[in-house]
């Protein structure tokens, strides 16, 4: 009954690891990054709090356009911006063209940071969806901690690429931007909310692994019943 809500926050929940993985990656790359480009202080702390400018810009309009268009979409669009954003990185000639692509990193953080806890909520059984919920920190940590054991290895070579550092980043949203297109379903909540009952219907028998989802619709909608959709 649970197996396909876990398996779709887990899915979801790689968006907070790439945040993870992000995050240590410039805060080793920056120390290669100051030396190659010969960066100011106030530069180089730019560089670094760009990501975090992107992503509060985003957060401020994401829950509105998300309720507009949908979870999926909006997760959809946050794998394209690491996508992106590390191979910007891997190409970057100069500091002005590294500032763009942080800040478009930090768009896809923004998204998924924000709208993350709300699919998993709105995808979740009542009963595991605290549990579940705990993913995103979970897996962003986790993330931290892959790359900076990847750090800690380049950091042994005579001449570390910071550039190969903050690029690697395309790799896994690949694997992010294949589950939110291929795999990961609407938010039936959502889709309740547009009058969407049948596809509702469908999304929770895939999420609950069975034919009968009658009766209380416990992802937000407590309220809601499915006893007349036929």
């Amino acid at each position: 009954m649970k197996k396909g809500a876990v398996l779709v926050a887990i899915a979801a929940s790689i968006g907070n690891f790439l945040q993870g993985w992000d995050n240590a990656t410039i805060a080793a790359a920056i120390v290669y990054i100051k030396k190659d480009l010969v960066l100011a202080s106030t530069v180089e702390g730019l560089v670094v709090a760009m990501s975090l400018i992107g992503a509060t810009a985003i957060t401020t309009c994401s829950g509105a356009i998300s309720d507009w268009i949908g979870r999926r979409p909006m997760l959809i669009l946050s794998s394209l911006l690491y996508f992106i954003s590390g191979l910007v990185m891997l190409w970057s000639p100069n500091v002005y063209v590294l500032l763009l692509a942080r800040l478009l990193d930090g768009f896809g953080i923004g998204l998924a940071v924000t709208l993350v806890p709300i699919y998993i909520s709105e995808t979740a059984p009542s009963e595991i969806r605290g549990l579940l919920n705990t993913l995103p920190q979970f897996l962003g940590s986790g993330g931290m901690f892959l790359a900076y054991c990847m750090i800690f290895g380049m950091s042994l070579e005579s001449n570390p690429s910071w550039k190969v550092m903050l690029g690697v980043l395309s790799i896994p949203s690949v694997l992010y931007f294949l589950l939110t297109v291929f795999y990961l379903p609407e938010s039936p909540r959502w889709l309740v909310s547009k009058g969407k009952m049948a596809e509702a219907k469908k999304v929770l028998q895939q999420l609950r692994c069975r034919d009968d989802v009658s009766g209380p619709f416990s992802p937000g909608f407590c309220y809601f019943h499915f006893n007349f959709i036929s």
